[in-house]
């Protein structure tokens, strides 16, 4: 398919040939018409206003059996649950939101909680006197102030 280096000499290189398949040769088999077994048979009506029409007969239509109904119609049946299915969702629906609800209710009532538990925990800190807070205490008192020194 692609040719070979062009570094070997002219020799090097091998010789293809190529010989085409030939394809069998067959004849081909003549188109014959198939005629029906059975010649339906032709029939002649004459219309009032005298025209003439011609055609093939044909068999008139047998109806199909009539299948027995049941008492219930299927579409009786299917608005039925269609019903049951949407009542199912609402009632589901109700449910949810009122979970909703309540876990909003019972969030906000947590949140209240903390803010007196954490407000009344800073009161205490504030308005204790008996608390040790660290550090050093001085008593101002006894203190005699001289060149913004303290002395005891």
């Amino acid at each position: 398919m692609y040719p070979d280096h062009t570094t070997r000499p002219p020799t090097a290189r091998a010789m293809e040939l190529h010989h085409p398949t030939p394809l069998p040769t067959t004849a081909p088999t003549p188109v014959t018409s198939v005629q029906p077994h059975a010649v339906p048979a032709v029939a002649s009506i004459v219309l009032p206003d005298g025209r003439i029409v011609t055609g093939y007969a044909v068999s008139p239509m047998q109806p199909e059996p009539v299948v027995a109904k049941p008492p219930i119609s299927r579409a009786a049946v299917n608005v039925a649950l269609g019903g049951v299915g949407f009542l199912a969702v609402c009632g589901g629906l109700l449910l949810l939101t009122s979970f909703i609800a309540a876990l909003a209710a019972l969030v906000a009532q947590l949140v209240t909680l903390a803010a007196v538990i954490f407000g009344g925990w800073i009161a205490v800190q504030v308005f204790s006197a008996s608390g040790h807070r660290g550090g050093t205490t001085v008593n101002i008192r006894k203190a005699v102030i001289k060149r913004s020194h303290f002395h005891g």
